[in-house]
């Protein structure tokens, strides 16, 4: 074995310490990384295979009714390579162990089961008997919430007539990846179902024989999107055609393409945030080997190795070092990585056959980034020591140059003891060293906060919905728009004090050539059930008579201004365009809107008085018998309630919010510590000769203690409040990374977690003290006081 190969043996055996610390600190960049880029990579693989075998269409519109024949135009459109037409009505799933009746989907599937596009994949069970009309093939998400399995039975309104119906199998659709409930802000299997019947039965339950009202195409390679959309829009406009969508806008899609851009961008900036404390500790650790090992440098040099090799000896310790926390990094990567997968598609995304791996690019981009960062946290000790010439380095470095400190010109210096001016002097006398340290461990308290902010966030824009905005017990949404003597009739119910009726229209806001798929709504004079709040949380009035208000990004993203005129299209009723002026904005946090007092609505539509919904303010005491005759009403699809919006919120992000957390967490903790220990052991490295000597002149362990560990405590000190901002700002990018047009947060963070945050914080350098304190225990008075020259 070569002399500098055992050396290298024995400096990493020295240093096992800092060697476990900093690997550590690279497996967590590495390990998140691997994460979240393996889970990116796993989605959109499983979602672009799952698309591709079930034939997920790239166009999709829905409309009144149009006779099958408009298929073969459809299919004429430019671009369009194949189009297929269905019929797909809402109906509501009045479960009996349920209270509230479930919001469902009735999706036609044509003779022989087999569409040629959005195909279901059968996970247990068998297709449908086209000679039967009570068969349904049940939504998988659905029936895994209900323990139901093929041969059970599911009541379904379907066009106000109840019907049990006997479900055959267990099924899944690429346009059902992710559901959510109608009028529901969280995702709750339980409320959402989807059933596959027989097109002849769905047909002539909804008197759609000959007929269909929505359309799935496929485009041609290279078909300009925009302009198939346009066409198709033509098609269908005389047949009610409500808009069609490109696949970007199909809901499921939607919210899946949403999870996989912000998993993109975390797993950029959260490794990053590793490896630059990685670089930061590797350049601390190998400057201070440096300054020690000057003899044994020089005489290496001296013996006939050149600066290159012996420059290439400390880049092979760093590249161990590297190598160690990569390989544990991709380890424990790929077991969380797994394990997060499982609770994306067990929770929220449904495939088929959801396959985890790691690509070799992952696995490449992870490690080579890694040395990377760690060669160029290792340069400047490397370069300095292929540039001490051997008789330099016999001879111990110069004394550093030191000049009183700040406080000891203001005279402050006479009210610190010994130990303090100690501490003081050193801090100042280092201030780069300070300033990296303090940042390395601020980015270990920003991590945890960003981890945490997102909860804090949703559950403040919760608070504001349910107990500002959300005045009602009960929200009931109607099949269809009524008249306003369903209003009067619910309010007749046993129970309920007060009941307001709320008119919802579909719309598309035309501003020049800009334009926006979205609704308004129109809301009583005298309402007192639905404020209008922003996201601040503040109540803002009612539209007066006549007046628009749209929500701020809607305005923006339309380009106008109050008292500008803009373009309603209609998608109800006679379907015309009609000018409107935009009298005010209201910033709020869901979706795009527009609102309108409710008889201003009517009065837009050129209809009579009617309601797409009705609140409900009841005695708490009637809640259960009142939901209970909702549900045996025909003509209702869905009832809610705001309470169970949090409910559901917090249920959903528990599991995944607390795993998200406790990984960042012991991450950020492993760089705390990480930067902490090594700093403490720089420190006691090189004034092990001080604090000797401050020993033998009287100073007990625990004096000699409180100056070491307290350029630490105050190095934490300065960290916490910076991290706290760190954090603060990393929210704010990655809010600015979320699609604006769905939701919009404002940056909120609970005061509990920036306490939890500085406490992790302190918790290692808790840690890290007890670790260096049992070092200086054990310090060799007499080894360290002899004479090295």
């Amino acid at each position: 074995m070569s002399p500098i190969l055992r050396k290298l043996l024995r400096d990493l055996a020295r240093l096992q310490g800092q060697v476990i610390t900093i690997a550590l600190v690279v497996a967590c960049g590495i390990a998140s990384f691997v994460t979240m880029r393996s889970n990116y990579d796993s989605l959109l693989s499983s979602r672009d295979t799952y698309y591709e075998e079930f034939r997920f269409g790239d166009v999709f519109a829905h409309l009144e009714r149009a006779p099958v024949a408009v298929e073969d135009q459809l299919e004429e459109v430019p671009g369009v390579a194949q189009a297929y037409t269905r019929v797909v009505e809402s109906v509501m799933v009045p479960m009996p162990q349920m209270l509230r009746p479930a919001s469902g989907t009735l999706v036609s599937l044509p003779p022989g089961g087999e569409p040629p596009l959005h195909a279901v994949f059968i996970e247990e069970g068998r297709a449908l008997d086209p000679d039967r009309s009570d068969e349904v093939i049940l939504l998988e998400s659905f029936a895994k919430a209900h323990g139901l399995r093929p041969g059970d039975s599911v009541p379904a309104v379907i066009n106000g007539t109840m019907r049990e119906l006997t479900i055959v199998g267990i099924g899944m659709s690429p346009e059902f990846v992710m559901v959510m409930p109608a009028g529901s802000m969280t995702f709750d299997p339980k409320q959402v179902a989807v059933l596959w019947m027989n097109r002849d039965v769905v047909e002539a339950a909804f008197q759609m024989e000959g007929g269909f009202n929505d359309v799935v195409a496929r485009l041609q390679p290279g078909a300009d999107e925009t302009t198939v959309l346009a066409a198709i829009d033509r098609v269908l406009e005389p047949y009610g055609g409500v808009g069609a969508l490109g696949r970007a806008k199909q809901p499921s899609h939607y919210m899946l393409a949403a999870e996989l851009q912000q998993l993109e961008s975390m797993a950029t900036v959260v490794p990053f945030i590793f490896l630059f404390v990685a670089a930061f500790l590797l350049n601390v650790v190998l400057s201070r080997l440096v300054t020690l090992q000057r003899p044994q440098i020089a005489t290496l040099k001296a013996l006939g190795y050149g600066d290159r090799e012996v420059g290439l000896h400390y880049l092979m310790l760093v590249s161990v070092i590297v190598v160690l926390g990569a390989l544990l990094g991709m380890a424990v990567g790929a077991y969380l990585g797994r394990q997060m997968l499982g609770l994306y598609t067990d929770e929220y995304f449904r495939f088929p056959y959801p396959r985890y791996f790691i690509g070799l690019d992952v696995a490449v981009t992870g490690v080579g980034v890694s040395l990377g960062a760690a060669v160029v946290g290792a340069l400047a000790a490397v370069r300095r020591v292929s540039r001490l010439p051997p008789a330099e380095a016999m001879r111990p470095p110069a004394p550093a140059s030191y000049r009183r400190t700040l406080i000891e010109r203001i005279g402050l210096f006479s009210w610190l003891s010994p130990a303090s001016r100690m501490i003081v002097r050193e801090l100042q006398r280092q201030p780069l060293r300070v300033l990296l340290s303090a940042t390395g461990i601020a980015l270990s308290i920003a991590i945890v906060v960003t981890s945490r902010f997102t909860f804090d966030a949703m559950s403040y824009m919760m608070d504001v919905q349910v107990h500002q905005a959300m005045r009602e017990d009960i929200s009931v949404i109607l099949a269809k728009p009524l008249p306003q003597r369903a209003v009067r009739e619910l309010e007749h119910l046993p129970g309920v004090f007060r009941a307001e009726g709320i008119r919802s229209v579909a719309v598309r806001f035309h501003a020049g050539h800009r334009w926006r798929d979205a609704s308004i709504l129109g809301y009583p004079p005298d309402g007192e059930l639905r404020h209008l709040v922003d996201r601040e949380g503040h109540l803002q009035p009612v539209p007066q008579d006549g007046e628009l208000v749209i929500t701020s990004k809607l305005g923006e993203l339309l380009g106008v201004r109050a008292g500008e005129t803009i373009e309603v299209e209609l998608r109800e009723g006679d379907r015309e365009t009609r000018e409107v002026v935009v009298t005010g904005f209201v910033d709020e946090s869901f979706g795009l809107q527009g609102h309108m007092r409710k008889d201003s609505l009517h009065a837009l539509l050129r209809e009579a008085p009617s309601v797409s919904s009705v609140l409900l303010d009841v005695d708490p005491l009637e809640f259960d018998a009142i939901t209970q005759r909702l549900k045996e009403l025909p003509w209702v699809l869905s009832v809610s309630s705001p309470r169970d919006f949090r409910e559901n919120f917090e249920e959903q992000s528990g599991e995944m919010m607390g795993v998200f957390t406790f990984i960042l967490t012991t991450f950020a903790s492993i760089i705390a510590v990480g930067v902490i220990y090594n700093n403490t052991r720089v420190a006691l490295s090189q004034r092990s000769r001080d604090f000797a000597s401050l020993r033998v002149l009287g100073f007990t362990r625990r004096e000699i203690a409180a100056i070491l560990l307290g350029e630490q405590a105050i190095q934490v000190a300065l960290a916490i409040p910076l991290g706290l901002l760190l954090g603060h700002a990393m929210a704010v990018g990655i809010m600015s990374s979320v699609d604006p047009e769905t939701y919009r947060f404002p940056v909120i963070i609970s005061a509990r977690t920036y306490i939890y945050s500085s406490m992790v914080a302190l918790a290692a350098a808790l840690v890290s003290a007890l670790l260096v304190r049992r070092k200086l225990d054990r310090l060799d008075l007499i080894g360290v006081l002899k004479t090295r020259e």
